[in-house]
């Protein structure tokens, strides 16, 4: 039986470090979103980040890429993360970057809730159900419009924040996926390699079908896809996997909260956005939900 551990000081200072890189990535896509579409670098950095993987497929010995159960497990876990971006590319194009990496990591909860009913060591105690409750009021109130319907651009805000949001469920159903199936004792490389490619291929496909594939080779969209392909795709992508691998699910949103905070930093700081005071309100009460449901044990001391 498989045993995860709780955070140490390792686990606390990669995920720092990986919210920061997270909290970024959204910017960087709307950044260049002008001369490159966000679901045709998603698909560009999956697919160059497939191909930087192959070698170390090569060297672990454990890999098991073509045994018939994980291929099963790895094609759900492929269409999984694949839907997660493809939501998030289109959320891009319609909201801010800060309003989508906020929604995006309501992830943790859901993670949470599902692991909940499958997991002994995951079951939530009556604490992190306040917690969840409160993510959740937060949830609906950034959603609040004052002027609500007023104008196309406040529709379109609230069909990205919904898409953002649909991303986050998708991202921890891809976690639980992991978690649940073999891939939960699969190399780490093996597990990503089969979401890099197979999000290549659908999301690739996607870019074409809707006439998102046309590409202006400016210096920022060179650097958008150098950062996409080795820090967010390769680098943040193996480590993130690891911690999954070795730490408890629900326990690895403890400093996830950060993300959107980073996030929304340097959203305002490299766009210029504004964020509507609601939707300040509603973030701060789903970060307290995050941490009252990852820190409860901390929290209970």
């Amino acid at each position: 039986m498989d045993e995860r551990k709780v955070l140490d000081a390792t686990a606390s200072s990669l995920m720092i470090v990986l919210c920061m890189i997270w909290g970024l990535q959204q910017v960087i896509l709307k950044m260049a979103a002008p001369d490159i579409s966000p679901l045709m670098q998603i698909a560009l950095r999956s697919g160059l980040a497939a191909i930087l993987l192959l070698p170390l497929l090569y060297l672990d010995k454990t890999s098991q890429l073509f045994n018939r159960q994980n291929l099963k497990a790895g094609a759900l876990v492929a269409f999984l993360f694949s839907l997660e971006f493809f939501l998030l590319a289109q959320a891009l194009q319609l909201t801010s970057a800060s309003h989508a990496v906020v929604l995006l990591y309501t992830a943790p909860i859901f993670v949470a809730l599902g692991l909940h009913w499958k997991l002994p060591s995951e079951r939530l105690s009556l604490l992190q159900w306040t917690g969840i409750g409160i993510a959740f009021l937060g949830i609906v109130v950034t959603f609040l419009r004052t002027n609500s319907g007023a104008s196309i651009a406040d529709r379109q805000m609230l069909w990205g924040d919904l898409l953002a949001l649909a991303g986050s469920i998708a991202w921890a159903a891809t976690t639980i996926t992991v978690r649940l199936s073999s891939l939960a004792q699969a190399a780490v490389t093996q597990t990503l390699f089969y979401q890099l490619a197979g999000s290549f291929v659908l999301l690739f496909g996607a870019a074409i079908v809707l006439g998102q594939a046309t590409i202006h080779f400016t210096p920022l969209v060179m650097g958008s896809l150098a950062f996409h392909t080795l820090v967010v795709s390769f680098a943040s992508f193996l480590a993130w996997f690891w911690l999954l691998r070795n730490y408890l699910a629900s326990r690895l949103g403890v400093f996830s909260f950060l993300t959107p905070l980073f996030g929304m930093a340097f959203g305002v700081w490299l766009l210029g956005e504004k964020i509507e005071l609601n939707f300040v309100i509603g973030s701060a009460l789903v970060l307290v939900g995050i941490v009252v449901v990852s820190l409860q044990g901390w929290l209970r001391k």
